[in-house]
């Protein structure tokens, strides 16, 4: 029986790994397929461009099984890698006539080079490219819609839509005059194109639009316009770069919003998306991977696409391909990492930013930001290429320098942080900034930017800047920043930097910035010693109650950073009372939470809890004696008093002459007096180093209780002496 439960264990782990490839279930070319309708999509390729013969291949064989056979793409496949990009798509639309495509949507990345580029693409392309919510000058930009008729007379409606973020992830100078329907009008937009399809006597209404699950684009993804929107029967997706089974985990595992079927293939054509309607008017979407098409009997790549391919490739490497420096650590620009945090890539490029700007005649460049969703790719350890840096900034993106003040400053952080953890294109990667964002904080909008999906900032809540070319930071301040000529122009969540007053393109592309700081400054070799790591100039807290800006703020990022407080739970709780076993804990890990040894003098102190230690050595070391001579009291509240006492002893501790206090620092207070004897010293030396304020300018409390905000802004005010 055992050996049954393995041997069946096996099989349907089997049954699972071949499910990702084919389905159990779907059609394959092998099949009869008379009286079938087969849609083979794909989307996202970024210029995978030596599959497309495979693709092509796929085709025929579908045709050949009997099938009436649609190839569509759903978006993204003039950009990506230096073999399309170079040629500012031609090459990629040139392909996929050759391939057999018989229908496209544009994504956001066609928009790369301009509408007037876009308009070139499509009138070199031997098939219709439709995004039906996008406007050129208040009119349709393109075509929005096709009938397609089989064999026997069956019409199939396709329709496009495009992602209303083009607005600002394409270059917003590049797209001047364009407008993309965003929320509840797309959703009417594709309300009406399934009307007028299903009035023109259409069987079965397709939708390929570019639009995407993530959760950054709430409001205008696939299942928000399927939750609105009837009559489609299947929509192909693209702009996630989600495979099927992460739409099945958003669509509880069936595949359908409503009645409608969700489909995609990732990115890069690692699979080719299938959409098999069948004589019954049934319908299943599956993928087949490229992998696993060389096991299909009798395929083979088109011959005539794969050569095309390869001479394409090989002008790009001819140019390109040559190694110019080497790397000793691997560059991460992954798209889940660049758009959630700082990267070692990240760092690498705004360093070459910066770098370029500060050697400028006159210069006084203080930092530089470039968006995380601009870049596109990884560099493996070894030889880098002009291809690798071209692959990884692809967009032919230019320098630009910006005055903005701290406030703007502040504001495009908090933007472009609004959603962090989640992957977000603007996400900054920076060189001479260092922040902090606060991820337990929502984000506070009230309206939009002009022509974007992103939210203005009503308050800064969750971005706190440290400083800014190692000066402390000033929201009054004017700053210079080199940036990217997108984010300039208002793209992604920067339109503060659009706002500015003043600044200029210095019309120098990033990617030769790069590659020549590789080569000049770092001598052509990226190293592990300096960027082995990411630079640690982005910080990420989570706390529901601590908004920036308020008088603890500071205080509270930097004990949470240096790990001299931890918070509660979801919570730091600046107004709790700290209690004496929190207190000389951190006093002990200030002191390096060095090895203990003794005996436990206090009868109220367990051996082994999280404290204990810590109680020990402040015994030891004359910070504490005691509640009483057996008592230290762990949980009883500190008084502000007490407080002071504490961080004066444990400064005696640390000082190698003994402490002199000058002067009675406690003149100025109205209940001086109400401090106690063994804390006058103390107190005087605490107000006297500016380690503690007044409650108000005249009253010093000393027996209210101490709050862990209060202990917070102590410990940031005494180590920075």
């Amino acid at each position: 029986m055992k050996l049954w439960k393995k041997c069946s264990a096996l099989f349907l782990a089997m049954v699972m790994v071949l499910s990702l490839a084919i389905p159990v279930g779907a059609v394959t070319p092998k099949d009869d397929l008379k009286g079938h309708i087969v849609i083979l999509h794909t989307n996202d390729v970024h210029g995978a461009i030596a599959e497309y013969a495979s693709v092509a291949a796929l085709k025929k064989m579908y045709q050949d099984a009997g099938a009436y056979v649609v190839l569509a793409d759903a978006g993204d496949f003039a950009q990506g890698d230096p073999t399309v990009s170079v040629s500012k798509g031609a090459t990629a639309v040139e392909l996929m006539n050759l391939a057999g495509y018989d229908v496209a949507a544009p994504g956001n990345h066609e928009f790369d080079y301009g509408y007037d580029n876009l308009k070139k693409l499509s009138e070199a392309s031997t098939f219709p490219l439709l995004a039906a919510n996008v406007l050129y000058e208040n009119s349709l930009a393109m075509g929005d819609k096709t009938i397609l008729t089989t064999n026997n007379g069956t019409k199939i409606g396709f329709f496009g839509l495009d992602t209303p973020e083009t607005a600002t992830k394409a270059h917003p100078d590049k797209i001047k005059g364009v407008s993309f329907l965003a929320g509840k009008d797309m959703f009417s937009c594709a309300q009406a194109q399934v009307d007028a399809l299903k009035a023109e006597g259409c069987q079965y209404i397709i939708c390929l639009g570019h639009l995407g699950i993530d959760a950054e684009s709430t409001g205008n993804r696939s299942i928000d316009l399927l939750n609105a929107v009837t009559g489609i029967d299947v929509f192909i997706d693209g702009h996630s770069h989600s495979t099927l089974e992460e739409i099945l985990a958003v669509t509880n595992n069936t595949g359908k919003v409503g009645d409608a079927l969700l489909t995609s293939t990732g990115t890069k054509l690692k699979n080719i998306g299938i959409v098999d309607i069948a004589p019954d008017n049934t319908i299943e979407a599956s993928n087949i991977s490229l992998e696993s098409l060389a096991g299909l009997e009798g395929f083979k790549p088109n011959a005539e696409v794969a050569a095309r391919a390869t001479a394409i490739q090989a002008e790009i490497d001819a140019d390109y391909g040559t190694a110019f420096a080497k790397t000793e650590v691997a560059l991460d620009g992954e798209k889940a990492h660049v758009r959630t945090s700082e990267t070692n890539l990240g760092d690498l490029i705004a360093d070459a930013m910066l770098w370029w700007a500060a050697g400028q005649d006159n210069a006084q460049v203080d930092a530089a930001i470039t968006n995380g969703g601009g870049i596109r790719a990884s560099i493996p350890a070894g030889e880098i290429t002009k291809k690798d840096i071209n692959t990884v900034l692809p967009f032919g993106n230019t320098l630009y320098v910006v005055e903005v003040t701290g406030a703007a400053l502040l504001e495009a952080l908090e933007a472009s942080t609004y959603c962090t953890p989640e992957a977000i294109g603007g996400f900054p990667q920076v060189a001479g900034i260092e922040f902090v964002v606060n991820t337990g904080v929502p984000f506070a909008t009230n309206s939009l930017y002009p022509d974007s999906t992103y939210g203005k900032p009503a308050a800064i809540q969750r971005v706190t800047i440290q400083s800014v070319g190692g000066q402390a930071f000033d929201p009054n301040e004017t700053y210079t920043i080199v940036t990217n000529d997108f984010t300039a122009a208002g793209g992604d969540t920067y339109y503060a930097f659009k706002a500015a007053k003043k600044g200029y393109d210095s019309g120098i592309p990033l990617d030769e910035v790069v590659m020549d700081y590789i080569s000049s400054l770092l001598g052509g070799v990226v190293s592990a010693n300096q960027y082995g790591e990411p630079d640690k100039r982005i910080h990420t807290i989570s706390y529901d109650d601590v908004k920036a800006g308020t008088w603890f703020t500071s205080a509270v990022n930097y004990v949470t950073l240096t790990g001299l407080m931890n918070g509660t739970g979801t919570s730091f709780s600046p107004n709790a009372s700290i209690n004496r076993g929190m207190m000389v804990t951190v006093l002990y890990r200030m002191a390096g939470s060095p090895p203990v040894t003794g005996d436990n003098p206090f009868t109220d102190v367990p051996a082994n809890t999280w404290y204990t230690n810590a109680v020990i050595w402040a015994s030891q070391n004359g910070i504490t004696s005691g509640t009483s001579n057996a008592t230290f009291s762990p949980t009883a509240s500190l008084t502000r008093e007490q407080l002071a006492t504490f961080f004066y002893r444990f400064a005696d501790f640390e000082s190698q002459d003994p402490i002199v206090v000058e002067g009675d620092n406690l003149i100025n207070f109205a209940d001086t007096k109400q401090v106690s004897e063994y804390a006058k010293e103390s107190m005087n030396w605490a107000v006297g180093e500016g380690l503690v304020s007044g409650t108000t300018a005249t009253t010093l409390s000393p027996k209210n209780t101490a709050t862990r905000a209060q202990v917070a802004t102590i410990l940031m005010r005494y180590t920075a002496e």
